[in-house]
């Protein structure tokens, strides 16, 4: 080994107890799930339009960076829950090992794989029932009449001219398709920013991926769960190492001590 090259840290790990996939506070860890989800749509939707330019490639840029942002935050989100749930069960472990009795309502909440992507899919639950029925029965949205100008107005009360254009006057009604394009538009909003909504193809094809669309976010906080495992594994690791390094330095201390000359004593 050369000189000066460091001494490999061996990683730590410690044993846990395994939960379930649900427990008595997923319903309650889905809903902050839920109100964080709300928040980033609510975010994303201003920063967004702020953002919005005329240039593809800054649109792009700036709009996939809103949205690396906000996975970003739903993978620490979701990393710090499973380090805590691994904590829980290294605690279950040791009272179980001391021969205590472990409540099953206490062993379910340790960690599981699979319990921050159903954490996520319960508190997603709702913009993706949205964002299903959107891709169900989405089609591309056609121009409208537009809008007649100002000076043609007061020769609408003439049957010969009102009739006519009658077509420009009359308003759809808003349907529920519209209130759930409206919904998920919101929930997507870097996607849309990215494409224009002058895109009407894109604007289609984003509509009938939105479900996949909508779940990105729980993905990633079921994938950062995920990291709760390693988490614990670097804690103790560090934990380790740093005392080794302190029983290291107190022994060269004492070594240093005890090697050292007494100084002869003087006398008065």
């Amino acid at each position: 080994m050369a000189q000066g090259s460091k001494r490999p840290v061996t990683p730590v790990e410690k044993p846990f107890l395994t939960g379930s996939p649900r427990d008595e506070r997923t319903l309650k860890a889905a809903a902050g799930f839920l109100g964080l989800l709300l928040a980033a749509m609510s975010l994303t939707f201003l920063v967004c339009t702020v953002l919005g330019t005329a240039s593809l490639p800054i649109r792009v840029v700036l709009n996939g960076m809103a949205e690396i942002l906000v996975l970003t935050a739903f993978f620490s989100r979701g990393a710090a829950l499973g380090t805590e749930a691994v904590a829980r069960g290294e605690i279950q472990y040791q009272r179980q090992e001391r021969g205590e009795r472990v409540a099953d309502s206490e062993k379910a909440m340790c960690f599981h794989p699979w319990k921050g992507f159903v954490t996520a899919l319960i508190g997603s639950a709702p913009v993706l029932i949205c964002a299903l029925g959107l891709a169900l029965t989405a089609r591309r949205q056609m121009t409208g009449a537009g809008t007649l100008p100002s000076w043609i107005s007061p020769y609408m009360s003439r049957a010969d001219v009102g009739d006519a254009l009658a077509g420009y006057a009359a308003s759809a009604p808003i349907g529920v398709v519209d209130v759930l394009r409206i919904i998920i538009r919101i929930a997507i909003m870097p996607f849309i920013s990215m494409i224009s909504v002058e895109n009407r193809d894109g604007l289609l094809l984003l509509e009938r991926l939105s479900p996949v669309l909508v779940m990105l976010p729980g993905l990633a906080y079921g994938l950062g769960y995920l990291q709760g495992k390693a988490q614990r594994t670097k804690i103790h690791t560090g934990i380790a190492e740093n005392n080794r390094r302190r029983a290291k330095k107190e022994r060269k201390a004492r070594k240093a001590r005890i090697s050292e000359p007494k100084r002869p004593e003087q006398l008065n």
